[in-house]
């Protein structure tokens, strides 16, 4: 994904809301989207929503690849091998592996989740 792609798609979403305990709970609702008669109105939220979904599912993977990094660098006294990196995830060590690199491209490139 192109630079510029990533950065606007951060900014373009709709923020996401935390909604109550008890809407949370009915498999019905989600975000009001049950109660709009518009259909016009339903695409363009749920759009937003979906938009809004895929940003913060980048993003959160952008921070797993760096904590990743973090835990199998050699220079940590107690560091992780990808091995221990993948059971602490719940992933396949070769997914560990490609994960840990990311985050290490991430850290080097300045692009790190912190850093912006």
């Amino acid at each position: 994904m192109a630079e510029t792609e990533r950065s606007e798609r951060r900014f373009k979403p709709a923020p996401l809301l935390f909604e109550p305990a008890e809407a949370a709970s009915d498999p019905e609702h989600f975000f009001g989207l049950e109660s709009m008669d518009d259909p016009r109105e339903l695409l363009s939220r749920s759009t937003e929503l979906a938009l809004a979904f895929r940003a913060a599912t980048d993003r959160a993977v952008e921070f797993q690849a760096v904590a990743a990094a973090q835990l199998a660098d050699p220079r940590r006294f107690d560091r992780l091998t990808a091995a221990d990196v993948a059971a602490r995830a719940g992933w396949t060590e070769d997914y560990a592996k490609k994960m840990i690199e990311f985050g290490r491209d991430l850290i080097r490139g300045g692009g790190a989740p912190e850093d912006e």
